[in-house]
């Protein structure tokens, strides 16, 4: 008997890089191995030294073909053994075991919108749905447009064992979010990729794609964030550590860094209207939607708990926001006795 291993990799597309996937058929019982690829179709090399190697890192139920199928997903290598240049997990890697006495923990609020050909989803042929309002959390078909997708998508990825924690239509017509953690920095990012791979596939099913596009629709609408929560230990137990957290990802040229960093075409999106802060200015505060960075209410009252980074796009690489974020609050905690 046989079963079937999805191999998921991320390619080396610029700016953003795109999911990628292929099938192997293993022996029952089979360790999974590691695989070749053609890297000068996934940008990833060029034709006169094509190959590129898959290495297993993270293996799931696979919800789509079920039985003992698997979803695996893999860090790409050069044939040398070395980390390939578009592999950001290697370098996440590397800073998550330089922190790990700091016990970090993600949520990462994945938002995405659903297209219908080139109109997002519950966009009429001509014209404009109604002005914003009803869609967030909404009900009614009027309002809510792709429920079913969403549906079938958090099955999948329960089934699938990812950490998936929750689901909730968002501000703009055919525009949702799903959260993922709390988990360690590299659960997180691993976990969130393989639901991104599950979106897209879940959508194809049904004839619509998703987009992880910061600004789907021009003009008055929400884009699509990433918004990244994230606490040490020390910050689930002191308030000190929380505030230090916050006035590090501020401090010296780290807003510029994170900025650069947090998904092409952040610009559109932060703008200080709709929810943002302007990306070229840093801010924190408590319960603020309009900060950069926002201290739960909640987390004030206890003095204790964690930060919200509103930052990051829809399309970042959850690698490394996970990877800047650990490193920049990581060393200050460090610094100021705060672990």
């Amino acid at each position: 008997m046989t079963y079937k291993a999805e191999y998921i990799w991320i390619d080396g597309t610029e700016p953003t890089a795109k999911l990628r996937s292929k099938t192997k058929i293993l022996a029952d019982g089979a360790e999974l191995p590691i695989w070749g690829f053609d890297g000068s179709s996934t940008n990833q090399a060029e034709g006169h030294a094509s190959d590129r190697v898959l290495k297993p890192v993270a293996d799931f139920a696979d919800p789509i073909r079920g039985g003992a199928n698997r979803l695996v997903l893999c860090e790409v290598f050069n044939i040398d053994g070395t980390p390939h240049e578009s592999n950001t997990r290697a370098a996440l890697r590397e800073t998550a075991e330089r922190y790990a006495a700091q016990e970090a923990l993600f949520g990462i609020e994945q938002e995405y919108t659903f297209f219908e050909g080139s109109r997002p989803l519950g966009f009429p042929e001509n014209g404009f749905p109604a002005p914003q309002g009803g869609y967030y959390c909404g009900v009614g078909a009027d309002e809510i447009f792709g429920r079913p997708v969403v549906e079938k998508h958090l099955d999948n990825c329960l089934a699938a064992g990812l950490g998936i924690s929750g689901i909730n239509a968002e501000v703009m017509p055919g525009q949702w979010e799903f959260q993922v953690g709390p988990l360690s920095p590299l659960e997180v990012a691993d976990h969130l990729w393989v639901a991104r791979w599950l979106l897209y596939r879940t959508a194809e099913d049904f004839g619509i794609s998703a987009t992880l596009d910061p600004k789907p629709a021009k003009g008055d609408w929400n884009g699509a964030g990433a918004h990244t929560n994230f606490s040490t230990k020390k910050m689930r137990e002191s308030y000190d550590a929380i505030i230090e957290a916050a006035e590090a990802l501020g401090r010296d040229d780290k807003p510029l860094e994170h900025i650069k960093n947090y998904g092409v075409g952040v610009e559109a999106r932060l703008t200080g209207a709709h929810e943002t802060a302007p990306w070229n200015e840093y801010s924190y505060g408590v319960s603020n939607r309009g900060a950069s960075v926002r201290i739960p209410w909640q987390v004030e009252v206890d003095q204790k708990g964690y930060i919200e980074d509103r930052r990051p796009n829809a399309n970042v690489d959850p690698y490394v926001v996970t990877r800047l974020i650990v490193d920049t609050c990581g060393s200050a905690l460090e610094k100021a006795g705060l672990v």
